[in-house]
């Protein structure tokens, strides 16, 4: 029997399995659990469940990566500095080749019968990992991650708890909860992301210093990986807790990038700045289409504009539940909260002046994409952000159609920075890098550094000489004048300074107590007494209330008390010292609707 003709997702999952040879797992379909149910009623199909397969395939070494002289160097290093130390930081510049050296230590564990976790801070990073790992490890890779189905999760979990020999698991944090019984190596990619820390719901915890923490009791050893380390594991390397092994250089002939600073208030003085884009931009966009070569547009905000105003008096629009303006999209026609979703149309008129001066300010990458297709109409264009990647099947529509070359320019946000590897890029624009440097945070200036180099090593990763123009006002800001792989060095031992004098991490631990209520007085009662005896204890170490900069989320006010506690100090008192101070103001009758949330070393 058929599909009838209107029912074109039934077609399209027998489809699915026609082309997969009859069959197939539940988590590999893109077919709804209401189009797979109604194409078991009408008999198409048949759903049995099969017990996971424990016995592995045999290791394809024949198929492992040739290494370079440079990774054979740098992965000998790591063997030898495994004698010694447990940890190592691979310090590898971007398209340095970092996965290929992953993947001979995989087999070497492997090899051994001891199991491997893999981390990468986001989900869509292990779509291609996933597909060169199984070339060579086989039905031996297995991935975990929130997005698939409870019965597949099932399925992997009880795969590592029975298996037999060794499993490579790759997986973002969550993957660290997995059974695995002979855990002998733990790879760490993009260690400093700041993915890996969960913040937002407890159990609150950095899943890079707990996958350390893991291999430490296994006695197995870690590969931490970056082309920009964080400042706290260079310290580390310093210090000589973990080994450090540098990869500088680019696999194979690519050439790193050439970084041109392009001054955007000396632009439009010279009256050469068109809607958000400098002439010195435009000017090499014009010649890479010319060429047939593809540009990535880096605007590290989602939307068409974070907020609209009005001309006349001033009036902008706010999120009822949350302290926050609202952010523009006019695909939508629609201003939205992206804290708690709450969202309205676009007003015609102001509703405090009634004049028709409705405008939007400041730009996001959906504003971005309307000026693009404006200046170059012929160019076919692409926008990747979290609008557009609503799901693993867009997010994959995506990369694959701008891979394919049938799309010439790329406008992404944050997403488009990690682990992409497009042959034709040849010009990346980073359009407000501001944006990065203005943010009230003591790892500002670092943060903003790593994504400006993570970004630009999406550049020319083959043959081709490539360029990254960086628009920002602030040209004369110090990041600029290390913009660089080769700077690293120099910015950590800046950045190592600095905290230094103030008492940052990693010469201390951070311990935020967030204060949360409806009711402001009562939280305001209560966050001043929870900070008084604190500030008993700990004295000047005890920063706070202070008010955050988003002070008010889905209808609770938020107040925030800060400790910086130095390394010498045993962190495990001071702990126990907080709790109890935590404890002691929850007994209160007053207090009962103030909820206290601790996070340790927050980011």
């Amino acid at each position: 029997m058929a599909p009838p003709l209107n029912a074109p997702r039934q077609a399209a999952l027998l489809n699915e399995l026609i082309a997969a040879g009859g069959s197939m797992e539940r988590s590999h379909s893109e077919a709804s659990a209401a189009t797979i149910s109604a194409t078991v009623k009408r008999g198409l199909i048949e759903i049995y469940e099969q017990e996971p397969s424990t016995s592995a395939e045999d290791i394809r070494v024949d198929l492992l990566p040739q290494l370079s002289s440079e990774q054979l160097r740098a992965s000998r290093q790591i063997t030898d500095a495994f004698s010694a130390h447990q940890t190592i930081l691979l310090h590898g510049i971007t398209s340095s080749g970092k996965t290929e050296i992953y993947m001979h230590h995989i087999a070497e564990t492997l090899s051994r019968g001891e199991d491997v976790l893999y981390l990468v801070p986001e989900i869509s990073l292990t779509a291609q990992l996933v597909v060169r790992l199984r070339a060579v490890f086989g039905n031996r890779t297995v991935v975990y991650h929130s997005k698939l189905t409870p019965e597949r999760r099932t399925q992997v979990y009880m795969e590592c708890l029975r298996a037999d020999s060794g499993r490579i698991v790759i997986g973002v944090r969550s993957a660290l909860f997995l059974p695995l019984k002979r855990l002998g190596l733990v790879i760490i990619d993009e260690e400093h992301d700041a993915s890996y820390k969960q913040s937002d719901t407890a159990p609150r915890y950095n899943g890079r210093d707990t996958a350390l923490m893991l291999a430490s009791l296994f006695g197995a050893k870690s590969i931490l990986g970056s082309a920009t380390p964080s400042v706290e594991t260079y310290a580390n390397t310093l210090t000589k807790k973990f080994a450090r092994i540098e990869l500088n250089e680019r696999y194979g002939t690519a050439t790193p990038p050439q970084i041109i600073i392009s001054d955007t208030i000396r632009s439009a003085k010279r009256g050469e700045r068109r809607s958000h884009f400098n002439k010195e931009l435009i000017d090499r966009i014009a010649e890479r289409l010319e060429r047939n070569e593809q540009i990535l547009l880096f605007q590290n905000r989602r939307g068409y504009s974070p907020y609209v105003e009005c001309k006349e008096c001033g009036w902008s629009p706010r999120c009822p539940s949350c302290n926050v303006t609202l952010t523009m999209h006019r695909q939508s026609n629609t201003l939205r909260c992206h804290y708690c979703s709450y969202s309205l149309s676009i007003p015609t008129k102001c509703p405090q002046c009634g004049a028709e001066a409705i405008a939007p300010m400041g730009f996001g990458t959906e504003r971005v994409e309307e000026e693009i297709r404006r200046l170059f109409p012929t160019a076919r264009t692409l926008r990747l952000d979290g609008d557009t990647a609503t799901s693993d099947k867009a997010y994959r529509e995506i990369i694959d159609t701008f891979a394919r070359h049938d799309a010439d320019i790329l406008i992404g946000t944050q997403i488009i920075a990690k682990g992409l590897d497009f042959a034709d890029v040849t010009l990346i624009g980073i359009l407000n890098a501001d944006n990065l440097l203005k943010m009230p945070d003591f790892r500002a200036s670092e943060r903003a550094w790593q994504t400006l180099i993570q970004v630009s090593g999406r550049c020319c990763r083959r043959d081709d000489v490539g360029e990254v123009v960086v628009q920002s006002a602030d040209v004369q800001h110090p990041i600029f004048e290390i913009l660089g792989e080769a700077y690293y060095d120099k910015m950590a031992a800046a950045q190592l300074a600095e905290r230094q004098i103030f008492n940052y991490p990693p010469y201390s631990r951070i311990v935020r107590i967030i204060l949360c209520s409806e009711q402001l007085n009562e939280l305001a009662e209560c966050s001043m007494i929870l900070a008084q005896n604190l500030r008993d204890i700990f004295g000047s170490r005890t920063l706070g209330p202070v008010t955050p900069l988003i002070d008010k989320i889905r209808g609770e006010h938020r107040l925030e008390i800060v400790l910086k506690i130095e390394n010498a100090s045993s962190f495990t008192k001071a702990r126990k010292l907080i709790g109890e101070q935590i404890r002691e103001v929850e007994k209160s009758r007053r207090f009962r609707k103030v909820k206290i949330v601790c996070d340790v070393d927050p980011l």
